[in-house]
């Protein structure tokens, strides 16, 4: 696998910035070494599910006027004991978040990250993954909490067949079980179509008709190398997948019906793992650079090296937060200085306090 080139074009759309430091140092106490498995946020919070099986919430805390507020750790507790959190998926219009931990889906809620009791929702059992409906992932969170919200659908994918659900906020509705007889390990959902990963192959999924149809290899290569799958949702019918050639990485953008459409995407190595930030896709390859696409020209606008510090933590996955989070900084403040400024009065006239021809200039805040 080859490096990823540094002639990134002239636009830089991002910049790194650390949110949380020492997240090991809660764990200071416990024998062995704890990782940080998975992570989402919303708002002024932030939520780690970490190897040992605890559920970390980080919140914003004030430090005062000349330094930056920072995230501190706000709870911990334990979803299961000494197994890995596998994925959060939070759910803002329900005040819901949905745990992955040893192949059972866990129910929370936001922000406060209580577990729903098992009396009212029970845990679902021998999950593999969880496919959330990517549009029903977008909503907000409701302008008035105590307003009935709409229920969001998501597909619980098992050995051998995919559960569909719907979620209310205190009720959960099984709706029906389509057959999959190869399996999945890797899926994402929009709307009424669900893009699975098999062992070989990506396939769509009408789950109105229960059609299935292969649409890439995950792998095109004969060098026997396992190969983790890449599905990213684009739009409301539009996925983007990922397939090793061998030498690189080819990026196909897909309809719900298995259709290509735009051209193509291409990386040096296999990514770690992909985001999207529209118009971007963001890629995390192996040698722990990132690489930015344009979504509509496909070209490369920005290359993030890998850190030359060995003292930084890896970096290991990105994460996309549909809703935004808070990043605290001091720069506003700093930016904020006197400049002058030509004051002139609508239609030309000059005012009162012309001198030599020159209107006034008045010295007033500008960012």
């Amino acid at each position: 696998m080859t490096s990823t080139p540094l002639n990134s074009l002239d636009v830089q759309p991002y910049q790194l910035q650390s949110l949380l430091a020492g997240v090991n140092d809660s764990f200071a106490r416990q024998s062995g070494q704890v990782e940080v498995r998975c992570a989402q946020a919303l708002g002024s919070e932030i939520y780690v599910g970490c190897s040992n099986g605890e559920l970390l919430r980080f919140s914003i805390q004030p430090q005062g006027a000349a330094v930056p507020d920072s995230y501190g750790l706000l709870s911990r507790q334990a979803v299961v004991n000494d197994r890995p959190i596998q994925g959060i998926t939070l759910l803002p219009s329900l005040y819901r978040a949905l745990i992955l931990a040893d192949h059972q889906v866990y129910i929370y809620t936001l922000p406060s990250l209580d577990q729903i009791p098992p009396t009212v929702i029970k845990p679902i059992r021998n999950v593999v993954t969880v496919a959330v409906d990517e549009q029903h992932l977008r909503r907000p969170p409701p302008v008035d909490p105590s307003q009935p919200a709409d229920p969001v659908d998501f597909c619980v994918i098992k050995r051998s067949a995919i559960s569909l659900y719907s979620l209310f906020k205190e009720r959960l509705f099984f709706q029906k079980e389509i057959p999959l007889p190869l399996g999945g390990f890797f899926a994402r959902r929009t709307g009424q179509v669900l893009c699975v990963a098999d062992k070989n192959y990506y396939n769509v999924i009408n789950l109105e008709l229960a059609s299935f149809l292969p649409v890439l290899p995950v792998s095109q290569a004969q060098d026997g190398l396992q190969i983790k799958p890449s599905i990213t949702v684009i739009s409301e019918n539009e996925f983007l997948i990922v397939s090793w050639l061998g030498t690189s990485s080819l990026g196909l953008f897909v309809t719900g019906e298995g259709e290509p459409v735009r051209g193509t995407l291409e990386w040096p190595a296999h990514p770690d793992s992909i985001s999207l930030d529209y118009p971007y896709i963001t890629a995390l390859l192996p040698d722990e650079t990132i690489q930015i696409h344009s979504i509509e020209t496909q070209a490369i606008v920005q290359v993030v090296p890998a850190p030359a510090d060995t003292q930084i933590a890896e970096r290991k996955k990105l994460v996309a937060s549909a809703h935004g989070f808070f990043i605290p900084s001091i720069q506003h403040s700093g930016k904020l200085r006197k400049t002058a400024v030509c004051l002139v009065r609508r239609g030309g006239a000059r005012g009162p306090g012309e001198l030599n021809g020159k209107e006034t200039e008045e010295d007033v805040p500008a960012m």
